[in-house]
């Protein structure tokens, strides 16, 4: 049956997949194309109105001066540090100790640009005003992420978020936003993007996550900081001759998933509520503040493996392609919710975590 197929394997084999806006593959690029002009002229090393028309359709949506559209989210955020750094004349900056420039950038931010970091708060919860506080030497920029990924998508209050921003407003320092995921927390605040952004210096949103797009980003501040942004994404390589492909793609499913925020909110809380309800799992945090969460179960991987390749067979849904070893005795996995989690029926959904909770306590 499934013993011998890899946990990924049973998981594309299914029917259907509880997370994300489905499969990334080519036709997502070949949907979005579907009603573009054949002779719609092309931006030109970050040039013309293809590109142009969106980073203002951005920077109004942000409630920003100015964007501009990047390859990618890594090379606009060191870039932004980068900025606020030599505005200040200070090469230091400080965030969160699992931000992304962290852990995920091979230490990009320290080696190609100088800057030291200084890590604030506890990685098993939120950076907290108090860390602000207690800052001991002098910074140019703190970076905020919301929602904290790496601690399962949780958020600060928003008046703690209006505390720091007041904070650093009143000692001189720039306050840039990791909005990655954006469009995602603005059902939890009930705020509009404008709202939010306008707590920072900068921001900075990607297009493939929530909004399932191919790739890119976009950095968005006032005209001086986006101007000299565009002089560093050149220095960076990412005045790419033409970045259409994903300028349309990103416009597309902005247009086409945006409204639907709230839907992704309300679906994640439900699916986080069936996991909970499962001997031997939790969320974290247990309600969502977001689309996304963790999910922890207390069984070894090659057990809970054994037991989900078991419910994908029997039931047709896939719950994750991939699990993470904490310990011999604990696993985790995130959930990401978008288009999918609605496509499927609700009694198949039903099935599937029944299944589960009988296979866990066996």
């Amino acid at each position: 049956m499934t013993e011998s197929m890899s946990l990924v394997e049973a998981f594309k084999q299914t029917q259907y997949q509880i997370a994300g806006n489905g499969r990334r593959n080519i036709q997502i690029l070949k949907e979005a194309f579907e009603h573009i002009d054949d002779q719609q002229d092309s931006d030109m090393y970050g040039n013309g109105e293809i590109i142009e028309m969106f980073q203002k359709k951005m920077a109004t949506y942000l409630g920003k001066e100015s964007a501009v559209f990047f390859p990618s989210g890594t090379m606009a955020q060191q870039i932004a540090l980068r900025i606020w750094c030599d505005e200040k004349g200070i090469k230091r900056v400080a965030y969160h100790p699992l931000s992304h420039l962290e852990i995920h950038e091979a230490d990009g931010l320290k080696e190609m640009h100088h800057i030291d970091t200084l890590l604030l708060g506890d990685e098993s919860g939120l950076m907290e005003l108090e860390d602000i506080l207690n800052l001991d030497q002098e910074i140019a920029c703190l970076l905020l992420e919301l929602p904290q990924r790496e601690i399962g998508g949780q958020l600060p209050d928003y008046q703690t978020i209006v505390e720091i921003s007041e904070y650093c407003q009143a000692k001189g320092i720039r306050l840039h936003l990791d909005g990655a995921r954006l469009f995602e927390i603005l059902p939890y605040y009930q705020k509009s993007a404008a709202e939010v952004c306008g707590l920072f210096d900068s921001v900075y949103i990607s297009f493939y996550k929530g909004i399932g797009g191919i790739a890119g980003a976009i950095l968005a501040g006032n005209q001086e900081f986006t101007q000299q942004s565009k002089v560093w994404k050149r220095r960076h390589g990412g005045d790419l001759i033409s970045l259409y492909p994903y300028i349309i793609s990103a416009n597309h499913y902005f247009d086409q998933r945006i409204s639907k925020m709230e839907q992704y909110y309300e679906n994640a809380k439900e699916l986080a509520r069936l996991f909970n309800s499962c001997p031997f799992i939790q969320t974290k945090p247990a309600v969502p503040q977001s689309n996304m969460f963790h999910v922890h179960i207390t069984r070894s991987k090659e057990r809970v493996e054994a037991i989900f390749k078991e419910v994908y067979y029997e039931t047709g849904i896939g719950l994750t392609s991939y699990l993470r070893e904490e310990n011999q005795s604990s696993v985790s996995f995130e959930v990401s919710v978008g288009d999918q989690y609605n496509s499927i029926p609700k009694d198949k959904v039903q099935k599937a975590f029944q299944s589960l909770q009988v296979k866990l306590t066996e």
